[in-house]
């Protein structure tokens, strides 16, 4: 008797489920905030000091937030934009500047992390990955350093004010500092109205950019940028900036020009410009840049069940199937101009799959912004040649 035929001999019917085939790939949340702010008198029990709260109501998160620091006007900029997930890291107010911008930074301390590096605590806690990123009112030069390599490691997108600029040629000396895809620098900022002072007061373009942000992301996409949508609750520009349609050589032409985001008022109080502070010219766009973060996750995220399966060539297919049924989901929707998945034998040679190692390639055009549209306009005499035609009919 050969060794296991006792074990396979049945005397009935059994099922073996195959479990072959493409899986449903789903694009990974990209509205989700995460904020860095300061509310000496906000309920601990609501956002314990440097720990990330998540907040789903963003008017039930004011009603904790207090009436100092920045917390409660950060979340009153997001609530006119609508309720999206929100991250939210309280830290302590130091005693000189110096030290609350170290409490911003943050660390490790105990085991916790703390301040900006608290944002990263955010997925092992409540699930979410924060992919919008700022710490509106107190984003100087090193917060703001920060706050880019936060972003680069979570692939997350930061807003950046150009941090104690008085001039736009100030502004654009300081959006040299950065070299980053992941940033976009704003100048100016808003003004709104305080009903604690009954005064005007500065409205931080950052905390603004966050609330319109997500709400493009849920109504529009990830693909179109913050550049042209009116923005809500701000009644004026902190600077004046000019600004015209069809002449270049403005204000905002020249910050444009030089990657600065500005602000405009034209039907509406809007941002203008949707540059991005990268070196390299292929992630200029504020929205290639988060088209590649968005696929990258995505198709990482969406294959967990793969790994540690078999690697026949059939599950190669099936993943190459379903990463190729995404992005064809993805152009149909106007996300992608086009994109291709494909398995390249010559990238997986047999030692490689003998390690373990598959290596699936995927190309993808991105939908660029309509920056620049040009009319040409031309006088004519030629619709003079049929006149009397014209008039008898």
């Amino acid at each position: 008797m050969e060794p296991g035929t006792m074990t396979d001999y049945h005397h009935g019917v059994r099922v073996k489920e195959i479990s072959t085939g493409t899986r449903p790939i789903r694009t990974i949340e990209t509205a989700v905030i995460g904020a860095v702010v300061t509310g000496g008198d906000a309920d601990p029990a609501v956002y314990p000091l440097n720990r990330p709260t998540l907040i789903t109501d963003v008017t039930a998160g004011l009603g904790a937030a207090g009436t100092s620091g920045t917390l409660p006007y950060v979340l009153n900029a997001i609530k006119d934009h609508g309720s999206p997930v929100i991250v939210v890291v309280r830290v302590p107010e130091g005693e000189t500047v110096a030290e609350t911008t170290s409490n911003i930074i943050g660390g490790v301390v105990s085991g916790r992390k703390t301040g900006l590096q608290a944002l990263t605590a955010a997925k092992a806690t409540y699930g979410v990955t924060p992919r919008i990123l700022g710490v509106p009112g107190l984003d100087s030069l090193p917060v703001a350093t920060e706050l880019v390599a936060i972003a680069k490691q979570t692939r997350a997108f930061t807003y950046l004010s150009a941090w104690g600029c008085a001039t736009k040629d100030e502004a654009v000396l300081y959006r040299n500092k950065f070299g980053d895809r992941e940033a976009m620098i704003v100048w100016p900022d808003f003004v709104s109205w305080d009903t604690a002072t009954s005064a005007e007061r500065t409205e931080w373009a950052t905390a603004r950019a966050l609330g319109l942000r997500a709400q493009l992301d849920e109504e529009l996409g990830w693909h179109k940028t913050l550049s042209n949508v009116p923005v809500q609750g701000v009644t004026g520009l902190s600077k004046d900036v000019f600004w015209d349609l069809q002449d270049p050589s403005t204000d905002a032409g020249y910050l444009n020009a030089h990657e600065v985001t500005t602000l405009i008022n034209n039907k509406g109080f809007r941002f203008w410009g949707s540059r991005t502070c990268s070196e390299d010219p292929l992630f200029a766009f504020e929205s290639y840049t988060r088209t590649a973060q968005v696929l990258a996750d995505t198709m990482a995220e969406a294959h967990f069940w793969a790994i540690d399966k078999p690697m026949h060539p059939t599950l190669a297919r099936d993943i190459v199937d379903g990463v190729n049924a995404k992005l064809r989901e993805l152009v149909a929707g106007h996300y992608l101009i086009g994109g291709e998945a494909w398995f390249d034998p010559a990238k997986n040679t047999k030692e490689q799959l003998k390690a373990g190692k598959l290596l699936i390639s995927y190309d993808y055009t991105p939908v660029p912004p309509l920056e620049n549209l040009l009319f040409e306009q031309k006088i004519t005499d030629d619709y003079l040649i049929d006149f009397a035609a014209q008039m008898a009919a």
